[in-house]
């Protein structure tokens, strides 16, 4: 795997309660902070539209043992009420990487699919760097890089589905 394949990632959960339970969940950037060992947390930039539309801007704060501290500057892309919300990051057309949580009504009826998924690349990031410092490890890198951004997805993933589903359950 090489990062000019523009390496992804992606889990997904069932979730007993409908879409628009899970929407604002998703929709929440702070919200990812309370499960993720990475992400440290986000806020929306002021000089653009609050909250989750199209072309809002939010700064995210990041943490790992291998870069240290950091900070991007995404870019919401999609933002379809109750089925899609995804952001790039640093630019809309090289992005650093382009995120994205995708919901659908599962099969039996019964609840949401709910799906997190990373495509990294095409831009510049410290996984860029990283390759760059070591380039004979180019696939290892991005297999570590992708074990660990999937086991924060899952995490993320998981956490909305207990409050997704304790939120269905009060009501």
């Amino acid at each position: 795997m090489r990062f000019a394949d523009g390496p992804a990632t992606q889990v997904e959960v069932t979730v007993d309660a409908p879409p628009q339970t899970v929407w604002p969940l998703v929709c929440d950037i702070e919200l990812p902070a309370r499960f993720s060992e990475e992400f440290q947390g986000g806020e929306w930039v002021v000089d653009t539209s609050r909250g989750p539309v199209e072309g809002a801007r939010f700064l995210g704060r990041n943490r790992n043992d291998y870069v240290g501290d950091w900070q991007t500057t995404s870019i919401v892309f999609t933002c379809e009420a109750n089925r899609s919300f995804g952001w790039k990051v640093n630019d809309l057309e090289k992005p650093a990487a382009t995120w994205r949580f995708d919901l659908s009504p599962a099969a039996d009826g019964s609840g949401t699919v709910l799906r997190q998924s990373v495509v990294l690349g095409p831009g510049p990031s410290g996984l860029t760097m990283a390759i760059k410092q070591q380039p004979d490890k180019e696939e290892r890198i991005i297999e570590r890089r992708l074990e660990n951004l999937a086991r924060n997805m899952q995490a993320t993933i998981e956490g909305i589905k207990a409050l997704a589903e304790a939120a269905t359950l009060r009501q």
